[in-house]
């Protein structure tokens, strides 16, 4: 049995996620997580919010709360709507917490011993309203290139370009909204990264495996020469900047970076998931205390890369300290709503808790696997997204459970029949069952998440050219021992399917096992089909689900259109 720790990038704590959120890192790792369990492994998926950093504070004010309230109350609602999602995460934390309070700071006084961290003069801009330094976000004015009037100090949203505070025309305080500003020096604590260039290079050298898109912004940073990054920041909400457990002087009005600290929620989040259960987080996260077995996987979009192969390694190995390094990143493109950005102030794009409200989690499960971004980026269309859902999940794989399920209840009276021994067409069915699981589950470890999606759809397509050869409606008027053997390999083929389909579509899978009387969560088949398709034996009463899949109809697609968005 191997032990799998998996990450997926913590969501920002401002407002509920869109799919492509969804798509690029929490869905495959939840998929990934419920394989590993299945196989019986001993598994671990962490995720949290990531709480810190201006949009927080921002997004408070305009919502009149104090920021730490407002932060309460987003991560109840992002797990909430995780769970009803289906994400099955082991524990899903708050880069506010204690624990990553500690960690934090205790790594940024490490790499401070290791001479990886130090103090700099910065020219910031200062409000003298808001009697307060103004981070890049927290300043707005007229773009210098495109005369937009509402962009922002770090870059403008109308042309794309980046910008330094001091290059906006007539700035302003996002606060107060004071024009009264002006640059002041200030100091911060900056990570020494160009220290830790070959390092990390050598790193990254040794992760042949991972995806290109992985690599690749890895290695253009590299390339381009790494920079050292500033981690304090000009804020009142995050992780307090200390040396020797007491307030750094100078910095008593300063945080820890959003980006030094959200990774390290990883670990703390471990922590808070120990402390909640009473487990050993060290055993996952220090190669001293036992984690040098764990393998460990991180899933994100390509936005986080750059983060999680230079930023946290450089925080991580310049600690000297015995940690966990991943072992995996896979790295995902963006899911794009018809070839444009998912916005909310447009109404462009559904959003995690309005998919909910128009259909099952599983059907969105099923259409953000089916067309993962993992090679280029993808966009959403209602066409593909019907496809999926009535195609795939209703006429193929529901329309075999519905069918055979059915046709034991008409004929013989809802309980798995007797009779009769397997034959040839059984013995193809065994094999070519066998060479598409195998495939599967290559696939499944392998993290390829579109091919999963196709190799699964074979595999139920099985099913019904099975039952389309055997024709048990034919067999039952001349041959009730054939029909027999016919509806019994079928239903124990539901029951399979069922396994396999669970980390993808899991709320369909548990109403197939408690129609079969079988458990759940299931266990992942093994390589003797034959034995597989035997489990369930003659005498069990089973009965027909309620329909897994209702078809969508063209009315559906125009109102959602109308609602969120469609082609221009």
């Amino acid at each position: 049995m191997a032990r799998i720790l998996i990450t997926s990038a913590l969501p920002y704590i401002n407002g509920i996620k869109h799919l492509g959120n969804l798509a690029g890192s929490m869905l495959p790792a939840d998929i990934y997580a419920r394989f590993q369990r299945a196989r019986g492994h001993e598994t671990l998926y962490i995720c949290a919010t990531d709480e810190h950093g201006t949009p927080a504070e921002l997004a408070a004010a305009e919502a009149g709360q104090d920021v730490f309230t407002y932060c309460e109350e987003q991560h109840r609602a992002q797990h909430d709507v995780g769970r009803a999602f289906g994400l099955s995460w082991d524990w899903f934390g708050r880069s506010s917490s204690p624990q990553n309070k500690v960690l934090t700071q205790h790594f940024a006084e490490v790499l401070e011993n290791n001479g990886l961290v130090e103090e700099r003069t910065d020219r910031m801009v200062y409000s003298l309203a808001d009697k307060r330094f103004l981070p890049d976000r927290y300043i707005e004015g007229t773009c210098p290139h495109c005369g937009y009037e509402k962009a922002r100090g770090d870059q403008c949203d109308n042309c794309g370009n980046l910008l330094d505070p001091v290059d906006l025309i007539n700035p302003y305080s996002v606060i107060s909204g004071s024009r009264d500003l002006e640059v002041r020096d200030t100091r911060h604590l900056y990570l020494l990264q160009t220290k830790m260039q070959d390092r990390i290079r050598g790193f990254v050298d040794q992760k042949a495996d991972w995806p290109t898109l992985a690599r690749s912004i890895a290695y253009k940073h590299l390339d381009e020469g790494l920079i050292d990054r500033g981690i304090t920041r000009d804020l009142a909400w995050g992780v307090p900047v200390t040396r020797g457990g007491a307030p750094r002087p100078g910095f008593e009005d300063k945080v820890f970076y959003v980006w030094f600290d959200a990774p390290i929620e990883y670990i703390a989040a471990t922590h808070e998931w120990a402390d909640a259960t009473g487990a050993d987080w060290e055993r996952w996260w220090r190669t001293d205390k036992g984690a040098g077995d764990v393998r460990y996987v991180e899933f994100m979009g390509k936005d986080n890369v750059a983060f999680h192969t230079v930023s946290f390694p450089a925080t991580i190995l310049g600690s000297e300290e015995p940690w966990k390094l991943v072992d995996m990143l896979k790295a995902f493109n963006w899911l794009n709503w018809y070839g444009g950005k998912f916005s909310t102030s447009q109404k462009r794009g559904v959003f995690m808790d309005q998919a909910l409200e128009i259909l099952p989690a599983d059907l969105w499960r099923w259409y953000l696997t089916a067309n993962s971004p993992e090679g280029s980026d993808t966009a959403f269309t209602w066409e593909q997204f019907v496809t999926a859902a009535n195609k795939d999940l209703a006429d193929v794989f529901g329309n075999f459970v519905n069918r055979i399920l059915k046709f034991n209840e008409s004929k013989f009276e809802g309980v798995v029949p007797a009779g009769g021994e397997p034959g040839p067409l059984e013995d193809k069915l065994y094999a070519d069952v066998a060479a598409r699981l195998a495939e599967l589950t290559e696939l499944m470890e392998a993290i390829e998440v579109r091919k999963s999606a196709q190799a699964l759809r074979a595999l139920w397509v099985l099913g019904n050219e099975y039952l389309q050869e055997a024709a048990p409606w034919t067999a039952i008027k001349t041959d009730a021992a054939r029909a027999a053997v016919i509806v019994r390999t079928a239903i124990n083929l539901v029951g399979l399917f069922a396994r396999v389909s669970a980390p993808v579509v899991p709320f369909a899978a548990e109403k197939i096992a408690e129609a079969l009387g079988e458990s759940y969560p299931p266990t992942w088949p093994s390589t003797d089909i034959a034995a597989e398709l035997s489990r369930i034996e003659a005498g069990r009463p089973v009965r027909a689900p309620e329909v897994l899949f209702k078809k969508i109809e063209d009315t559906q697609v125009a109102e959602w259109t109308e609602r969120f968005g469609g082609a221009e």
